[in-house]
């Protein structure tokens, strides 16, 4: 036993040599390589390998005691690219002759030559080191891109980013379940519309149109009592959140509190709810207001919603007075007396029942 123990160092030592022998001797003889860059090639392997290694049996199981979603996907995203550049670096000092004179002019050439081939992989890359420096958005913030896509942020990488999409064909901004990848050059190419970014909070308006025979006025009150009702968290919270946003960027509100608005459309009076809410419920808000809306509404007697109609209206007997229309009735008798007679043509008929023959109109006359 104590022989195998002295003897087994050799024998490994002479397996290595043989086995580095047989592979350099495929590297030189059949691949036809520079000797001289085989034990680039095997330290080149060594880092590829420690690599694996660390992401395989270091970051992941540390990622997986992180029970934040956040901040286990942060460390996953940092443990995994980190020792991944380092990687790609150190395998370039050793590739890369430093001895020779030209090396720094060919990389030069090959540089300009890979600008103008894969500029857009050059704006992606460059448009990953803006996001991660100037921060116009991160993971799970919701964004609007340009006039098109928008939904929340899940991840950013080194080319592109992913959205989980909301609006589309489903109302309300809310997800539609489908993950959209975005090249990262599109921030300097369109506007980034952010949502949350240090303001969790938006302006959403609902517009309440009633009849002009309605009682707008009390219709005004209900609505601003339903709003204030449903938005009173929201408006508190975000007070106190500008504070902190305007240490960032100049947000400026003198107004946290709900207000609805009047203004005369073409079939009623509408009546504009605006109000602060949370992003992620704009819809569940709106459909706690519509519901306590509409129970209100039902319970009055004065107030009707106004909808598209077609109604005809004859100013002869609906309009005013001093219009043409028809003339009102007043206790006053001289303004009684010079109301406008109307002959109807008809015989007028005695106390007893019996027509007058006077009332009667003439015969005409026999042909002849």
């Amino acid at each position: 036993m104590d022989g195998f123990f002295q003897d087994f160092p050799r024998f490994l030592s002479s397996l290595v040599r043989e086995i580095d022998d047989a592979a350099r001797g495929f590297w030189t003889d059949t691949l036809h390589l520079p000797a001289e860059r085989w034990y680039d090639f095997v330290l080149t392997l060594f880092i590829v390998l420690a690599y694996l290694v660390l992401r395989r049996y270091v970051v992941t199981p540390v990622s997986r005691a992180f029970r934040a979603p956040t901040r286990r996907y942060s460390f996953r995203k940092v443990g995994n690219g980190v020792p991944a550049t380092i990687a790609v670096c150190l395998a370039g000092v050793v590739w890369i002759d430093t001895g020779g004179q030209d090396v720094f002019t060919l990389l030069g050439i090959i540089g300009a030559g890979l600008a103008v081939a894969m500029q857009d992989v050059i704006l992606n890359f460059l448009g990953w080191l803006f996001i991660h420096v100037r921060e116009p958005f991160s993971v799970k913030d919701r964004i609007q891109i340009g006039d098109g896509v928008k939904g929340d942020v899940v991840d950013v990488r080194l080319f592109m980013f992913s959205l989980l999409e909301v609006g589309n064909w489903v109302d309300a901004e809310q997800s539609t379940g489908r993950i959209v990848h975005v090249p990262n050059s599109v921030v300097f190419r369109q506007a980034i519309a952010n949502y949350t970014q240090g303001f969790q909070y938006i302006w959403n308006e609902i517009p309440v149109t009633v009849t002009f025979e309605s009682d707008w006025e009390k219709a005004h009150r209900i609505l601003t009592e339903i709003v204030e009702r449903n938005t009173k968290d929201a408006a508190d919270a975000a007070a106190s959140a500008v504070q902190e946003t305007s240490t960032r960027f100049m947000v400026y509100y003198t107004r946290f509190t709900p207000i609805v608005w009047v203004a005369v459309a073409d079939i009623g009076v509408t009546l504009t709810m605006r109000y602060l809410c949370d992003v992620r419920r704009r819809r569940s808000t709106a459909h706690a207001i519509w519901t306590d809306v509409l129970r209100a509404f039902a319970a009055e007697p004065t107030i009707d919603f106004a909808y598209p109609t077609t109604r005809f209206y004859t100013n002869a007997t609906e309009g005013k007075p001093g219009t043409g229309g028809p003339p009102r009735l007043s206790p006053d008798p001289e303004v009684a007396d010079r109301r406008p007679r109307v002959d109807t043509a008809q015989p007028q008929e005695a106390e007893t029942g019996e027509i007058l023959l006077e009332d009667l109109p003439p015969r005409p006359p026999p042909d002849a």
